[in-house]
């Protein structure tokens, strides 16, 4: 399978090196020089190109592929740019693959669970309708609208991998949670390896054409209770709590963030679990090991 990752980023470069481990063939598409050595430092049989998704005269030099994952990202950035990039990028991308002799089979396209909105810490799945609260939320609904349905107009299977909260290497964070102080909630996360590994195995395993697939791990955690445990795991002390309503309250929140804290949901993997996906790291307790181990390390 030969295989064009757009975005080679966080979660590209880890799945382009998931790929080539398995002998596929695979492209890692970055639009900076920094990005490039990092593409070309996965793998030598990894092949790293400099396009930008926003400019479609750079995507000529793209390869043929069977499957092109659209991984890229706005950087952090508001909802303008995010549109430029998730929606018109992905525009882009199926244009000019579409309109090749030779189009790819199958796209996927990174989304979020962000596009659920708040369910007063209900559980979700793909067969709850998607509410996206935020400005930045709505453009990803409208970039999975453009991955399920336009991608059909040129002849090509979509698949959207709504991941939850990324943490791995150089995400894990542990100083927000065992300082403090921890606002009320659930964390909903999915390591860095395995989010790559569950859009590889999509591909591997040829599921979920045009479908979405939630890609979160087994148990979605309050926070109070994530910040214990790994206070514990690392010998300090429980860090300070507060509710949602005393956070809010500081008032020195902007309304997106002020959203982003009342907004509540357990998502489930069911689907992806029955797929036949099997977790690297189950939960955060695997998930977080190397975290704390070298956090005890250094003190």
């Amino acid at each position: 399978m030969t295989v064009v990752v757009v975005g080679c980023g966080y979660i590209g470069c880890a799945l382009a090196g998931q790929l080539a481990e398995a002998g596929h063939e695979v492209t890692g598409v970055r639009r900076s020089p920094d990005g490039l050595e990092r593409v070309a430092a996965i793998d030598d049989s990894v092949e790293a190109i400099r396009a930008d998704a926003t400019l479609p005269a750079t995507l000529e030099s793209l390869p043929d592929a069977d499957t092109v994952v659209f991984a890229a990202s706005a950087g952090g950035r508001g909802a303008d740019v995010a549109r430029e990039v998730y929606v018109e990028g992905l525009r882009n991308v199926l244009e000019e693959y579409g309109m090749r002799a030779d189009p790819p089979d199958r796209l996927v396209y990174t989304s979020s669970t962000g596009v659920y909105g708040n369910h007063d810490g209900g559980w979700v799945d793909e067969t709850t309708p998607i509410d996206p609260t935020t400005a930045k939320t709505r453009v990803l609904a409208t970039a999975e609208t453009v991955a399920l349905s336009e991608a059909t107009s040129y002849g090509i299977d979509g698949t959207v991998a709504r991941f939850a909260g990324l943490y791995g290497p150089d995400r894990y964070r542990l100083e927000r949670y065992i300082e403090g102080p921890v606002t009320a909630g659930y964390l909903n996360m999915v390591h860095r390896d395995d989010a790559a590994g569950a859009v590889r195995y999509l591909l591997e395993a040829d599921v979920a054409r045009g479908e979405p697939v939630v890609v979160v791990d087994d148990e979605p955690v309050d926070k109070h209770a994530f910040a214990d445990w790994l206070a514990a795991e690392c010998g300090v002390d429980a860090p300070p709590k507060r509710s949602k309503a005393e956070r809010i309250a500081d008032g020195d929140l902007s309304a997106a963030a002020a959203r982003r804290i009342r907004t509540s949901k357990r998502c489930s993997n069911e689907k992806l679990r029955a797929l036949g996906y099997e977790f690297v790291y189950p939960t955060f307790r695997t998930g977080y090991r190397a975290a704390v181990e070298a956090y005890t390390e250094s003190v």
